[in-house]
């Protein structure tokens, strides 16, 4: 039951006109620092974030907005990223780098990494130059990963029964034959 004090409501009861609130600069500057706040982003994974904060505030206005509305949406959008940027709570290179480190401990391939660096919105040559920096093989990347996925010999039954369609998951998650194979028929204490 919605009692008094309600939003939308008035004291008696009765439904009062909720005003659609503006979207400003401000207003996308407090909302990105929040999402900064709890998550790392790229710059592009933050402009996607605050376009659909834009089109989430704008739905509740009574008349869909027209293109002028829209660009000067993008170009508020453009100067709150302008303002993180140089206060340096966004660096693309930065986040790449703690990303890639993530995913490779986690036992990500070298593929998949890049993949999921591209889906954040960092772009071609940053995740080319930090894929180069990275020190972590390919083939202790697929010992993590069939140790994280209880694949081959961290299973505990059905080994040689399962190993024809564990190695098709290494490969699936983007390692080569070699290293899917090796990671599969090694033991479990080879991640180490």
């Amino acid at each position: 039951m919605i009692g008094r004090g309600a939003k939308g409501l008035r004291p008696g009861g009765e439904a009062r006109a909720v005003r659609p609130k503006p979207v400003t600069v401000d207003w996308l500057f407090r909302a990105g620092a929040h999402y900064l706040e709890r998550y790392a982003s790229s710059a592009e994974n933050l402009r996607r974030v605050l376009a659909r904060k834009v089109e989430r505030r704008v739905a509740t206005h009574e008349e869909p907005p027209d293109e002028t509305a829209r660009a000067a949406h993008a170009a508020m959008i453009e100067e709150a990223l302008g303002r993180f940027t140089e206060l340096k709570l966004i660096d693309d290179a930065s986040f790449a780098e703690s990303k890639l480190r993530s995913l490779r401990r986690a036992g990500a391939s070298s593929r998949q990494a890049q993949a999921k660096l591209a889906a954040k919105g960092v772009d071609r040559q940053t995740v080319a130059e930090v894929v180069a920096g990275d020190e972590t093989s390919e083939r202790e990347a697929a010992h993590r990963y069939a140790s994280r996925r209880r694949l081959g010999p961290h299973r505990t039954r059905e080994r040689e029964e399962r190993r024809e369609r564990d190695v098709a998951a290494m490969m699936r998650a983007g390692f080569g034959y070699a290293d899917a194979k090796a990671a599969i028929d090694g033991l479990p204490d080879e991640a180490e």
